[in-house]
């Protein structure tokens, strides 16, 4: 057994470990510094004697009761982590302290674990994310698992001429790996149907035992989520290949297969794609390689070392870059634009992460011994925390709004767990701030947090979003002190850090309602179609009239509308500019359309325009193919 004097240097302090009530940190500038640091007590002014006179004796008892509990015992204590299997626990101290005794010795082990570390990340991460071009085609090019051709609503123009080519063209492309869990947020119209919390993959094989080369899918599909579907790629590792543009469909089947369950359309649209067989290349995501090879120099670096600084700083570099890169990257096309992303929002994220180190990981981690445990404990947290897309993947809240938390199914009893959980930790970490003695402080901070949040939610016009990286800001002073819990929270915390701005950046905790809208219904107002005359071959609207200005700022100035066929622009015309006379003085006019296949139905929705904004859509009303009209359901689409 090694003597206290014997600490590490580098990997770990070479200073004696000191009894609780010895800790340095104690003495520290911090916020749980005493007002008067020579023990008297605080100066009593004669204001502050005339309120306290006039407080009842009633009152004044037992708020000098609540204070002197909060206060809590005298003298406190500290808690210090006393491992478990202390001999087991060491043996990696005992270790580097037999092969590596001097201080340059272990300058020299760690910067060689630096080197290897760098190198094999490198390495791996550059097989991964540079492919071969693809033969006959070139350079994939790399997509999020969101990319596809079309956009929503009346993105494309009219009848979406700027969303072409729509046949006769091809695209070598790289999909990441895990794109089976990428799901439409908000309700995407396909027809009649309306898409949520479901992938968008529109068609599929007619049969299951046809070629990867016949099956079709709608050009507004995600087209990573269809590659998976169609089995030419794998969602476990990603994979290049090539689809090309087929131009119009009349039919686009549902088939579950590989794990998506695709979206049936029983109608034509003017853009399609499928894949090329045999364009697969040899290029995989190497997420999962890269994730062991963080994994196993965090945790030998965590084992061999109990310097704080060394520690934290290296697990969060590494964890930071494994993030950006690799386990959870932004959707950009450009490899070298997604290093200048990771290197762009590092400095920022290093500056805050001082900071958190500062006040709240160096109380925790300094004097820490319990090798272990620690890496268990905190590292094993960090990581669950860092992997955020897919550890907290599973808990039906994509985000912490109130449309989404009303739309997705569970959302609300899993935001009751998770804020019934997060209170009765808020508890325990209270209880131990007390028996440290730095509770009154500790309530003080979190007080100036809670009114700097209500201060922000009383802004006029903005909306409060708490970005899972602001609740990690918010909850990590409150784990700063040495104890297994602290050690779980902590690392946790630290991760959800890393991942919320390796992966989104410093998103505002401001933001304005079209900002968190995004695609979602705009609540807009929607217009009233009158029953259509039905031709032989053609179907006449009476459009309009469109609204009158509005004397209200929050509601716009609508001055035109737009129909969309089978969810492509066909129509959108402006009631102050009439170039052929067609808008009546009672403000509508007439507007027909022609039948294009006569074996299909055909789907109309109606929308305001403002300018070159759209409103929300109407649901679709169906023109069958007998000829009959089935009128739109009430509500936007």
């Amino acid at each position: 057994m090694r003597d206290n004097d014997d600490q590490l240097e580098s990997y770990h302090d070479e200073t004696p470990l000191r009894t609780s009530t010895e800790d340095p940190l104690l003495h520290a500038t911090s916020i749980d510094d005493p007002v008067d640091d020579d023990g008297t007590p605080p100066r009593q002014y004669p204001w502050m004697q005339r309120v306290s006179d006039s407080i009842p004796s009633p009152l004044k008892t037992v708020s000098n009761a609540v204070v002197n509990w909060a206060k809590g015992p005298q003298p406190p204590r500290i808690y210090k982590i006393e491992p478990f299997l202390p001999t087991i626990q060491h043996a990696p101290i005992n270790l580097l302290d037999r092969y590596a005794p001097k201080r340059m010795q272990r300058f020299w082990l760690l910067f060689v674990f630096y080197i290897c570390w760098i190198l094999s990340f490198a390495l791996i991460l550059h097989k991964s994310s540079f492919a071969a071009d693809v033969k006959d085609y070139g350079s994939p090019i790399r997509l999020g698992c969101t990319a596809r051709y079309w956009n929503d609503g009346n993105g494309c123009g009219i009848n979406g001429d700027q969303c072409r080519p729509f046949s006769n063209s091809s695209l070598p492309f790289r999909c990441p790996a895990g794109c089976t869990k990428t799901q439409v947020l908000f309700p995407h119209a396909v027809g009649d149907q309306e898409v949520v919390y479901k992938p968008l993959v529109i068609g599929g094989p007619l049969n299951k035992s046809e070629p990867i080369s016949s099956t079709v899918y709608r050009g507004d599909s995600f087209i990573c989520g269809s590659a998976i579907h169609a089995g030419f790629i794998k969602s476990e590792q990603g994979g290049c290949g090539v689809l090309k543009l087929t131009g119009d469909q009349h039919y686009f089947p549902s088939v579950k297969q590989h794990g998506i369950d695709s979206i049936g359309f029983e109608s034509y649209f003017p853009q399609s794609f499928q894949f090329v067989e045999g364009t697969q290349s040899q290029c995989r995501d190497l997420r999962w390689p890269l994730l062991a090879v963080s994994v196993f120099f965090t945790a030998m670096l965590s084992l061999f070392t109990t310097s704080p600084a060394v520690f934290f700083w290296s697990i969060f570099v590494g964890l930071f870059f494994q993030t950006g890169l690799a386990s959870d990257p932004p959707n950009l096309t450009d490899y070298y634009s997604l290093i200048s992303t990771a290197l762009g929002r590092f400095l920022p994220a290093a500056f805050v992460m001082a900071i958190m180190y500062r006040y709240a990981v160096r109380y925790t981690l300094t004097g820490l011994t319990a090798q272990f445990e620690k890496t268990i404990l905190w590292l094993g947290a960090a990581w669950v925390g860092a992997l955020n897309n897919y550890t907290f993947d599973r808990i039906p809240i994509q985000r912490l709004t109130p449309h989404d938390i009303k739309a997705q199914p569970g959302a609300v009893p899993a935001l009751i767990s998770i804020v019934l959980i997060i209170f009765l930790i808020a508890l325990g970490q209270a209880y131990a701030f007390r028996v440290e003695g730095r509770m009154p402080r500790y309530l003080v901070v979190y007080g100036l947090f809670v009114g700097g949040i209500l201060l922000l939610v009383a802004v006029p016009g903005m909306n409060v979003r708490i970005h899972h990286y602001i609740l990690a800001i918010l909850l990590l002073p409150g784990t700063a002190f040495q104890n297994r819990p602290s050690l779980l929270y902590q690392g946790l915390l630290c991760g959800l850090f890393i991942n919320g701005i390796a992966r989104w950046g410093f998103d505002s905790i401001l933001q304005t309602p079209g900002e968190l809208l995004s695609d979602a219904p705009q609540d807009s107002l929607l217009p009233t179609i009158t029953p259509p005359v039905i031709g032989t071959s053609n179907i006449t609207f009476t459009l309009g009239p469109v609204p009158p200005v509005s004397d209200k700022k929050i509601i716009p100035y609508y001055d035109g509308m737009s129909v969309l066929v089978n969810d492509v622009e066909r129509f959108r015309g402006y009631a102050d500019y009439d170039a052929e006379g067609l808008w009546k003085e009672d403000g509508t006019r007439e507007w027909t359309w022609e039948r294009h296949d006569e074996s299909l139905p055909e789907y109309f929705r109606f929308a305001y325009m403002a300018g070159n904004g759209v409103a929300d859509y109407t649901k679709a009303g169906t023109w069958l193919v007998n000829g009959t009209w089935v009128p739109m359901k009430s509500g936007p689409s």
